[in-house]
């Protein structure tokens, strides 16, 4: 198998600018921050590197209008972005400030990042940087072994650090509960020909290399089926498929978990999008990797559900499955100067 760690992207990152401009650092940090994960790998940032600040906005035009109507998914997903922005920024010796919402007149204005001064990277700083290139989304099926107990009290103070909480599905009667949730809300949405047209137009072929989307590749298709694929989503109601398929995994995952926030209003779901890169990355460092099972947090009435069966949790806003997997190709991204501004 190749070294993923080589593919074009993230052997283009090259060098940071220690003695540059703090606008120099910030724009170089940008190629870190389009590594982040996103819902449909969507990417849906854009970034203005000022003279003393950096700018992270929303791109409204990634959105997906069907299965995320409130933009609640891409504010997650840029969150996600700013926290990858944070951590290569702290590796490399810059202190910050982040200010969420800075100018309220301006929603697409998620969060400004400045460079204030020196800052005394940790062994941690470094840890989570370098799961960065190494961090994959899993959607394939995990080896049965289990994770270390340990790992669970460190991703629970990773959200909690990041303003959100962390809530592992430990009994057999949650993660049934749970795998019903998904199996429900997969049969739901795939049932729904607008949300099977919005999923299609995200869906890739493998070849030639795209820059966002979902590629058949990281669902485990031939280069066939990852050329019919789309066709066959936007053509077919293939719900009960789906819904046992991921019902499968829900039951197998290792860790099934939650990520939530106490209250659900933008800044919370920012909030969110930093605790689930940290989660990640915290994973990453302990060879851990994790997809997302979001169906029942994206179709209301089930996310009510959900709320019942986390009981002390607020308002669920990610939910995870962990566990160990072989190394897979990386997901494609746009380069930098496509989404700085």
């Amino acid at each position: 198998m190749p070294d993923v760690l080589l593919e074009p992207y993230i052997e283009a990152l090259g060098e940071f600018p220690i003695t540059g401009t703090p606008s120099d650092k910030l724009r170089a940090a940008v190629k870190y921050a389009v590594l982040a994960p996103s819902s449909h790998n969507s990417q849906p940032w854009r970034f203005h590197v000022a003279p003393d600040h950096l700018d992270l906005l929303a791109d409204r035009g990634r959105a997906l209008p069907v299965v995320d109507p409130g933009d609640r998914e891409l504010t997650i997903s840029c969150g996600a972005a700013l926290y990858y922005l944070r951590v290569a920024l702290q590796h490399f010796g810059c202190a910050l400030t982040i200010q969420p919402f800075p100018e309220r007149a301006n929603p697409d204005l998620l969060a400004r990042v400045t460079i204030v001064g020196p800052h005394e990277s940790t062994a941690e700083d470094h840890g989570l940087f370098d799961a960065i290139p190494k961090r994959r989304t899993y959607r394939l099926p995990f080896e049965h072994r289990v994770l270390p107990e340990r790992l669970q009290s460190a991703l629970e103070r990773a959200a909690l650090r990041e303003g959100a909480r962390f809530y592992v599905f430990r009994t057999p009667s949650s993660r049934d509960a749970v795998a019903d949730l998904v199996a429900e809300a997969d049969r739901l949405q795939m049932a729904d020909r607008r949300f099977r047209r919005e999923l299609a137009a995200w869906m890739r072929p493998n070849h030639p290399k795209p820059t966002d989307g979902i590629p058949g590749y990281a669902l485990g298709w031939s280069d066939i089926m990852a050329a019919a694929g789309p066709l066959v989503v936007r053509t077919f109601d293939v719900g009960s498929g789906a819904a046992a398929k991921n019902r499968e995994l829900a039951e197998g995952s290792p860790m099934l978990a939650l990520i939530g926030t106490d209250h659900d209003t933008p800044k919370d779901w920012l909030a969110a999008g930093q605790a689930l890169a940290r989660v990640l990355l915290r994973a990453q460092v302990d060879g851990v990797s994790a997809s997302f099972l979001n169906q029942p947090i994206e179709v209301e009435e089930f996310r009510l559900r959900l709320q019942v069966v986390v009981g002390r949790l607020g308002f669920p806003q990610v939910l995870l499955r962990l566990g160990y997997g072989e190394v897979i190709k990386a997901s494609p991204r746009r380069p930098p100067a496509d989404v700085l501004e």
